[in-house]
């Protein structure tokens, strides 16, 4: 649910409300009393925390490219021989 801002326009008061999108807007200031409660225009705030999402999150198989442009690190190499464990 989004937060509104509203500003009486009697006493100056500013309050926020959490209200459904579909709700009627307030008309009644909480501190005056007043039926002069208008909702203010104001921009979503928000912060993105974490390390983010990216293309690949979801992605599989070869549709998969490093979109961060971060090098791949290079593969372990082998004895070349046969004689380590990995063979």
């Amino acid at each position: 649910m989004p937060i509104y801002e509203y500003q009486c326009q009697a006493c100056g008061h500013e309050h926020e409300a959490l209200q459904k999108m579909g709700a009627e807007p307030l008309v009644t200031c909480p501190a005056c009393s007043e039926p002069e409660l208008k909702k203010k225009i104001s921009a979503a705030g928000f912060r993105l925390k974490g390390s983010g999402w990216y293309e690949t999150d979801f992605k599989g198989g070869s549709n998969k490219k490093n979109v961060a442009g971060e090098k791949s690190a290079p593969a372990a190499k082998c004895c070349g021989g046969g004689s380590c464990s990995s063979h």
